[in-house]
């Protein structure tokens, strides 16, 4: 057992301890609050009036599927060979071992939700992991927790490359329409044929991937920067009925009315850098507080690779300037990420039941120069400030 004393802990769930205390013990939360008895022989960690809050949530990377410094060898997040590949998984490719695991705990990032790139327009399966491990499956807080789909300019770029489709976006809404529809077809067959083996369709693994996916029971995780990709993906999603989130959301300030009538939520991101490609041309950081303040949820990723994990405190702190309360910055990489993907059952706040991912701060986490003084996964210590 081991509990966290004299902090300052801000929960996310709108209640705040001043010299509170985290009891926890077998990895969970199991009290929080104010003169909390504390068991005999219990491991105590004193945060000396540090901040404390739930590890971090990013709710959109490819850690462990790009290897850093490896080049092609560690490359494992697109497989550039057909344009749909929902039956790959990304618990295939993870290298937990990899270096970023260890900066995101560092950085106070405690679970990421990862997987395959944008090159296919359906890439295959994305978990939800926690960020301290040697073995994946021993990481896992849900898998899968989406499947990846991608429009607009990456599949169009790599496959016109190749001479093949998807050359236009048509092409992609038609490949991504025809894999909807024939698996949706695949199921009605088999539904249909009961337990007569004789009936029954045969098996294809692409179809099998995608059935909860049309049963509306895993989310579709659309890779959309320019506003006509965002429509696209409503408009197929209402065709099929499908649960989605709308990832990067580049143009999204540029068409809040129309994203409030859709219903979806937004993980942003990454709106640092330079803009590399034509549909980034309209990239802010003030994107995120926007839609916010319009009532859509929100969620701040870093793409990791294309940023570092260990950047996802930095960009909530950029998008808290740009216009977001410091709480909506805290939220939007804590329980908004952990609602938008289905794991806040587990991770996002500080509550009782919970798992005990819980960050001390040394100094504040959306300052540039932020601090992290002790990172705890699953109720360990995994990094402690020297």
């Amino acid at each position: 057992m081991k509990a966290i004393i004299h902090g300052m802990i801000h929960t996310m769930t709108g209640t705040e301890y001043a010299d509170g205390v985290v009891l926890m013990d077998n990895g969970k939360i199991i009290e929080i609050g104010l003169d909390i008895p504390i068991p005999q022989g219990t491991q105590i960690i004193d945060a000396q009036g540090r901040l404390v809050l739930p590890g971090f949530v990013d709710a959109h990377s490819h850690i462990g599927m790009w290897e850093e410094c490896i080049g092609f060898e560690g490359a494992d997040g697109n497989e550039l060979t057909d344009p749909v590949t929902p039956q790959l998984r990304a618990i295939d490719g993870i290298f937990p071992l990899d270096p970023p695991f260890q900066q995101a705990c560092q950085a106070g990032v405690t679970s990421v939700v990862t997987g395959p790139g944008s090159t296919n327009v359906i890439g295959g399966q994305f978990l939800a992991m926690k960020t301290a491990g040697r073995c994946v499956d021993d990481m896992v807080i849900k898998n899968p927790v989406a499947m990846k789909c991608a429009l607009g300019e990456n599949p169009k770029k790599y496959y016109s490359q190749k001479g093949m489709a998807p050359i236009t976006r048509m092409g992609i809404a038609g490949i991504l329409r025809d894999a909807l529809a024939e698996t949706r077809d695949y199921m009605w067959r088999k539904e249909a044929a009961g337990d007569d083996l004789l009936k029954c369709p045969a098996y294809n693994s692409k179809y099998e991937a995608l059935i909860p996916v049309v049963r509306g029971e895993l989310p579709i995780k659309v890779h959309a920067h320019r506003s006509d990709d965002i429509f696209t993906a409503i408009r197929i999603a209402k065709e099929f009925g499908l649960k989605m989130t709308l990832d990067h959301c580049t143009d999204g300030h540029l068409i809040v009315a129309e994203l409030q009538n859709a219903g979806y939520h937004a993980i942003i991101g990454p709106s640092f850098g330079f803009k590399t490609k034509l549909e980034l041309r309209n990239k802010t950081f003030e994107t995120a507080a926007i839609l916010c303040h319009s009532g859509i949820k929100v969620a701040i990723m870093t793409d990791h690779p294309v940023f570092s994990e260990s950047d996802l405190p930095m960009f909530a702190g950029l998008a808290m300037k740009a216009g977001m309360t410091r709480e909506e910055a805290l939220r939007a990489i804590s329980i908004n990420a952990a609602e938008i993907v289905g794991i806040d059952d587990r991770v996002g706040s500080l509550e009782q039941g919970k798992d005990a991912d819980i960050v001390i701060w040394d100094t504040d986490p959306l300052e540039l120069d932020f601090r992290t003084y002790c990172t705890i996964i699953n109720g360990e210590i995994v990094y402690q400030m020297k």
